[in-house]
């Protein structure tokens, strides 16, 4: 049985008009200007899709790309320029901090308010009040005007009226980076129950790990037009390459490895590096089961972390190592050379190297930092020769996850006794 369209997007354009003066404007809304006195800015431009019912459909994309724009339009909070958005099925969207909120009223006067403007009777409020209270846990704040609020408690209340009015297309745009931690697992658990009931979910997030767990599909966005669709996987890859300004489309077309390595890999610019620089960490990458170079890694697959070393001076058996760990610094894995029984033989001024590291992808779905590190031996005492410290971001993408920040890959069996 074919699935139906929650939402289809037919030939969408939004066209902003951008004026040099406020005078220009006032002439041109009062029609007194013969010439155009404006340039036309698209922040978006012939996009088409569908999102079928029952679908988690993601929206990625550079600042700037149109995400939020595409929400506000098929939300109706925007009016499109040219093209069709049709929505089947009661919506409700969680958008940029505090919208369809008054900062005056108290939370639960806002409660109301959202829902009398999404459709519903004071009674139908009344029977889902509860858990709205306790889906926000805001206390006796929620008797206070939302004006007073923390971002964090403004966010918890929109969100838990946006899931308790019984929606069958849930759209999100962002918001859930402003909660804690705890808050945010709490809703991320909210979209497998959506999920599971066979609600629709749409949401914008830069937060890679928890589009490529959740999604079945991810829509690219660039500059305002449709990149590509696709699994999250191959979406996060392009996305990536236009971080550091790489064209996927060339990029896929061409198959020749990069001469330096880090000319086709987001590296952070920000690194952080020490050592005198008798051995010299001059390129890195990391290398996925296809033989790309990529910052996207699917759990589960084989992949190399490359470096190549430049000895600036004779080093009698140099270490040559790396460390992976997560965004909040927690140095999570890592090995060098010499725990791997593996001789970096008395190499001379001059010389270079390359050491891979081959592995399996055990970690669990998300963000990750990669340090890399030569050390070794200098007249008799421990030297460190070259370090960069968070040197690249890695994003795990995985369908399943475990507790922790390996997956043990455990084989399960129940016997009845």
């Amino acid at each position: 049985m074919e699935s139906k369209n929650a939402i289809e997007i037919r030939n969408l354009s939004k066209m902003y008009k951008l004026y040099n003066k406020p005078s220009d404007r006032l002439r041109d809304s009062l029609g007194l200007s013969r010439k155009k006195r404006y340039k036309e800015h698209y922040a978006l431009q012939n996009i088409n899709f569908d999102i079928h019912e029952g679908e988690c459909v993601g929206i990625i994309g550079t600042n700037g790309s149109g995400k939020s724009t595409i929400l506000k339009i098929i939300t109706g909070v925007l009016s499109p320029t040219e093209g069709t958005v049709t929505v089947n099925g009661r919506i409700s969207a969680l958008l940029e901090l505090g919208a369809g909120f008054n900062p005056e009223y108290s939370g639960m006067e806002n409660i109301y308010l959202n829902g009398t403007m999404l459709g519903f009777s004071e009674e139908e409020i009344d029977s889902r009040l509860d858990e709205i209270l306790s889906f926000a846990d805001i206390g006796d704040f929620v008797t206070q005007p939302v004006k007073t609020y923390s971002s964090g408690m403004f966010v918890r209340l929109a969100f838990a009226v946006a899931i308790n009015i019984d929606p069958e297309i849930l759209v999100v745009d962002e918001a859930l980076s402003v909660g804690d931690v705890f808050f945010q697992s709490k809703c991320y658990h909210k979209f497998e129950e959506f999920k599971k009931q066979g609600k629709t979910i749409l949401f914008v997030s830069h937060d890679l790990g928890s589009v490529s767990k959740y999604c079945d599909r991810v829509i690219l966005l660039n500059q305002g037009e449709m990149l590509d669709e696709g699994t999250p996987k191959a979406m996060v890859d392009m996305y990536k390459q236009l971080l550091v300004h790489q064209d996927p489309v060339k990029q896929a077309e061409n198959t020749e490895p990069e001469e330096n390595w880090k000319d086709g890999f987001q590296v952070n610019p920000n690194t952080l590096e020490y050592g005198e620089k008798q051995a010299e960490i001059r390129d890195f990458v990391v290398v996925d089961s296809s033989g790309r170079h990529t910052n996207t890694i699917e759990k589960g697959s084989e992949f190399e972390i490359k470096m190549r070393l430049h000895f600036n001076e004779s080093i009698q058996q140099p270490i040559a190592a790396f460390t992976i760990k997560n965004i909040q610094g927690t140095e999570i894995t890592g090995t060098n050379t010499m725990y791997e029984g593996i001789n970096i033989e008395h190499p001379d001024a001059g010389r270079e190297c390359v050491v891979t590291f081959r592995q399996k992808m055990d970690l669990q779905g998300g963000e990750y930092l990669i340090s890399f590190g030569c050390t070794g031996y200098r007249n008799g005492d421990f030297t460190v020769f070259h370090r960069l410290y968070d040197a690249c971001n890695v994003t795990v993408v995985s369908t399943k996850n475990t507790v922790g920040f390996f997956d043990m890959n455990s084989v399960v069996s129940v016997e009845e006794k």
